[in-house]
């Protein structure tokens, strides 16, 4: 890594990260997904999706996690927790097996993706360096950093993937 590294030099072009308005449904993101990363053998970290509304203006991001607990409301019920504690994991999830992710995912594949979308509240900018960028990731617990150029323009997104290289080429 370049002493003086900067987000620039690592972030990807919006527009080769695939994108879709607020509007899709969870199912229209997995076909998405399918497509762009998993048809074509495309190794991309994270497996994202950037969500914008009419004007072009980021929102938020999915990803496979979201679509997870978007298919499987279920999963997001504090009651599963309590009975991982002090249980067999195996024996807790019984009760919740035979009914995740049947009929009624396909019902909330038809959820609209900014229902389960994150919310994009964190940015960086072209000049900020790659130790921001990556402070940033680990304190927001986020994969995915939108890039910012001027201060407002969308100009692409950081990975945590492309920041852990570069931050291991340091290192290493």
């Amino acid at each position: 890594m370049k002493r003086n590294g900067t987000v620039k030099d690592i972030m990807v072009d919006v527009f080769d990260f695939p994108h879709i308005p607020y509007w899709f449904t969870i199912k229209q993101a997995m076909g998405i997904i399918k497509k762009a990363f998993i048809e074509t053998d495309k190794c991309v970290h994270p497996m994202a999706i950037l969500i914008f509304d009419e004007k072009y203006n980021l929102m938020g991001t999915v990803t496979l996690r979201d679509i997870l607990r978007g298919l499987e409301p279920k999963l997001l019920k504090p009651e599963i927790m309590t009975d991982y504690a002090g249980a067999d994991i195996d024996k807790a999830l019984a009760t919740y097996e035979a009914n995740m992710f049947n009929e009624s995912a396909k019902n909330q594949a038809e959820t609209q993706v900014r229902d389960i979308m994150t919310p994009a509240k964190t940015f960086v900018t072209t000049d900020d360096s790659i130790a921001k960028a990556a402070f940033l990731m680990i304190h927001h617990n986020i994969s995915i950093l939108p890039v910012l150029e001027n201060g407002k323009k969308l100009a692409g997104i950081a990975r945590m993937f492309d920041v852990y290289k570069e931050i291991s080429n340091m290192v290493l």
